[in-house]
């Protein structure tokens, strides 16, 4: 039986395939089509066909717009089918790119495994995340008209002292008295807060309420031990990343989330570069935000909301949050009176946050308080 592996660069509206035969070094039957996974088993079973039934398929594809059912439905039909991280793959430096070369760089990297498949999340994760992306999506559609609300304001000369947002300003915003159609656009962009940010409530209480159900219950318990993690953050932890244990160590997962540094060295040339960024943006900016929560106030100590979170925890997941959160805000100090930059200490924060993390879930914890 002899193993041909399969790209796929896969778009909305067409697919475009290669095979490659990595015991010759060739690459055959490539086509384009329309983007229908039936196609692509007919066009499987054609090729084996005329090869006497003595292939066997490997295919990939690039993690982007077609999500997972592209992948379900292949493993439906029995064929092996891996998604592939599309930083992840050897591309060279290439002056030209097309659906045809994309194909044949995907079944290239997978024959050679010079690129890393992505985990497949369960139907529950994936039903979960996409209900908290969406609730990002209003939480900055909400800010988005916060920001107009007050730039129309400002523009027609209504200025206040009273903190934006606060009961005192929404009661202020809502005794102005404009002008003729000003005033329609004033209460059209009131009752559009209002409709967003009861919206945005009722998607927050059915978060809450799936977070504690068996399924995640203790994980998130003991995410939100640390201080800058909440619900929010810690469902999305479990839902985006799935089973830590795939990482075999904790620097595995900081370089998935990208907060790593680049780096672009030749010889005696040492050249550090900012920030990968590559792998999961929406993880990757939870814990940016985290980190900022963290590193505020006084080192130690605990608000009365972080030890309601911690209430009812085991002592040991307690002691580790603890110590995680004591390290990350000493490193944080240490780091400013360095002269290190306020974002870049953050972002190294948010790094070793996620070391913490891969612990707590791995339960990788003995030893370390």
């Amino acid at each position: 039986m002899t193993i041909i592996y399969v790209g796929m660069d896969v778009h909305k509206d067409s697919f475009s395939l290669c095979c490659f035969n990595p015991a010759q070094n060739q690459f055959f039957g490539e086509t384009k089509m329309t983007a229908d996974h039936k196609q692509i088993v007919k066009y499987l079973h054609n090729i084996n066909e005329k090869h006497g039934g003595q292939l066997k398929f490997r295919l990939c594809y690039e993690a982007g717009c077609l999500g997972y059912v592209l992948y379900h439905r292949l493993i439906d039909e029995g064929f092996d089918c891996s998604i592939v991280a599309p930083t992840t793959i050897l591309k060279g430096k290439k002056r030209v790119k097309t659906d045809r070369l994309d194909a044949r760089s995907l079944a290239q990297n997978l024959a050679f495994g010079t690129c890393s498949t992505i985990a497949i999340p369960n139907d529950a994760d994936v039903q979960i995340r996409e209900f908290i992306r969406m609730r990002d999506d209003h939480q900055r559609e909400l800010k988005r008209i916060k920001q107009e609300t007050l730039a129309f304001l400002l523009r027609n000369g209504y200025v206040t002292d009273s903190t934006p947002w606060t009961i005192k300003h929404m009661s202020w915003m809502r005794s102005l008295k404009l002008a003729g159609i000003l005033q329609k656009v004033l209460d059209a962009y009131l009752e559009s807060y209002q409709t967003l940010s009861e919206r945005i409530a009722s998607m927050d209480a059915e978060i809450e309420t799936i977070s504690k159900s068996s399924a995640y219950q203790e994980r998130v318990g003991h995410l939100r031990c640390f201080k800058g993690i909440e619900t929010l953050t810690a469902m999305s932890l479990v839902t985006e990343i799935g089973d830590f244990h795939r990482f075999p160590k904790a620097k595995n997962l900081m370089s998935y989330l990208g907060l790593v540094p680049g780096e672009d060295s030749s010889s005696e040339r040492i050249r550090h570069l900012p920030l990968t960024k590559a792998g999961n943006t929406h993880v990757r900016r939870l814990l940016i935000e985290a980190a900022q929560s963290l590193v505020r106030g006084q080192v130690g100590s605990k608000s009365k909301r972080l030890k309601s979170r911690q209430a009812g925890q085991p002592e040991k997941v307690i002691r580790y949050a603890d110590h995680g959160i004591i390290r990350l805000q000493k490193r944080y100090r240490q780091m400013i009176a360095r002269g290190v930059r306020h974002n870049a200490a953050v972002a190294a924060v948010a790094r070793e946050l996620a070391g913490f993390i891969w612990g707590m879930e791995t339960n990788n914890i003995a030893g370390r308080v």
